[in-house]
């Protein structure tokens, strides 16, 4: 066991405050809702990463004061990250300063090369979630878009209904 009472008391100060902060972040996170585990924008990733180094620094505080400071911050970061995603789905025109905008990859079974280099997507990125989606034949697909998140949709089959589209950049 341990023989040295520092080195004991370290480890459980870091403890505690490991605890503390952690459960803090899961109370803010209970109020704020769910949306803060939801796929990312990147204000979402900026955010999460702060918050990870907030939460880092109040477990290495050395009074109480470093301590809530941090948690104050962290609360603030989240309560900000509340208020930024309702004012997106409130506000259209606050979506593209905050976010990226979904950008069309291929159409119609032609990759938009532009498109590719525009968001530094390579055309094997496209084949693998083209082979995700089943895709058996590109002429079957309709649209492939780079959504806010990172993510890539594929849309294929017989038909687009044009809705699917709405707010996806399409233009070099």
């Amino acid at each position: 066991m341990f023989t040295d009472i520092t080195a004991l008391d370290v480890l459980l100060r870091g403890t505690v405050l490991a605890l503390i902060g952690l459960a803090w972040v899961v109370i803010c996170v209970r109020v704020i809702g769910l949306r803060a585990f939801s796929k990312m924008t990147s204000f979402d990733f900026v955010t999460t990463v702060a918050i990870g180094s907030l939460l880092a620094g109040s477990v290495q505080a050395t009074d109480w004061s470093g301590l809530s400071q941090a948690l104050i911050a962290i609360a603030a970061l989240l309560g900000i990250q509340y208020a930024v995603s309702r004012l997106r789905s409130r506000r259209n025109d606050f979506e593209g300063v905050i976010g990226n905008r979904p950008a069309l990859l291929m159409r119609d079974g032609q990759f938009l090369e532009d498109a590719l280099t525009r968001t530094r997507t390579t055309r094997s990125d496209v084949i693998g979630k083209l082979r995700e989606a089943n895709v058996l034949h590109l002429g079957e697909v309709r649209a492939v878009v780079l959504e806010s998140t990172g993510d890539i949709s594929v849309l294929h089959g017989k038909e687009l209904d044009e809705v699917l589209l709405e707010g996806v950049k399409s233009g070099a």
